[in-house]
């Protein structure tokens, strides 16, 4: 069992490392699952086995040179910092690593889920549940981070294709105060809006609450999704 264990590991390995090199040297050019399988010294159905799809091998390429770079931001502090931080680093990794990230963001399949997007959202989640929390959104967390997270990655393919020497590097600050000015409420000693205090109160039915039924806090949830909407 060890032995198959360690030999499938060394395939997925193989072919982790023929797609990285692949990607490497080809540039901005496509890069096709013969190339990669011939590199590897595997058969198509082998990649498949181990990745779902050429995509799904990519995404795991990309997805590892993408956390090397991008972490999540150091705890503590305000979220809202650490939220402006993990921008930042996101449009750092994508303007050092263009041909990675345009292969990821810029050609995904459509309907098939992009498992790095779906990792930047929940990391932005755990950043934006707890502003929710306090009366400082204007919409819910998850509705947020989907925000957040899009417009992140849309600043970051408009700068890449711009070209390098005249590259408006100003405008992804410009983009980001301006997706948190709308998303942010007013502070709350500044007095919370009615729909931030309804999505605090939404958030907080995520946790258990003994007094209302399953049905009962679907019902207010549908409720205060509205008024804060």
């Amino acid at each position: 069992m060890a032995g198959r264990s360690s030999n499938a590991t060394s395939t997925r390995d193989r072919l982790l490392l023929a797609a990285g090199q692949l990607l490497h040297e080809a540039g901005d050019g496509p890069v096709s699952t013969r190339a990669i399988c011939e590199r590897a010294g595997v058969q198509a159905p082998t990649l498949y086995h181990h990745f779902g799809s050429k995509q799904g091998l990519l995404d795991a390429v990309v997805n590892y040179g993408f956390t090397q770079y991008v972490q999540a931001p150091d705890a503590g502090g305000d979220p809202v910092d650490r939220i402006r931080e993990g921008w930042d680093r996101h449009v750092e990794y994508g303007l050092a690593h263009p041909a990675f990230y345009v292969l990821l963001y810029g050609q995904i399949e459509p309907g098939v889920p992009c498992n790095l997007t779906s990792s930047a959202e929940a990391m932005l989640l755990e950043l934006f549940t707890p502003l929710a929390r306090e009366g400082r959104l204007r919409v819910e967390a998850a509705e947020a981070a989907r925000q957040f997270a899009a417009a992140n990655s849309g600043v970051t393919l408009s700068l890449i294709a711009q070209p390098e020497d005249s590259r408006d590097t100003g405008m992804s600050a410009q983009v980001r105060e301006s997706v948190l000015a709308g998303l942010l409420a007013e502070e709350p000693a500044g007095g919370s809006s009615v729909g931030a205090l309804a999505v605090a109160l939404s958030t907080a039915l995520a946790d258990d609450v003994d007094a209302l039924t399953t049905t009962e806090r679907q019902m207010l949830r549908e409720w205060l999704h509205r008024i804060a909407g």
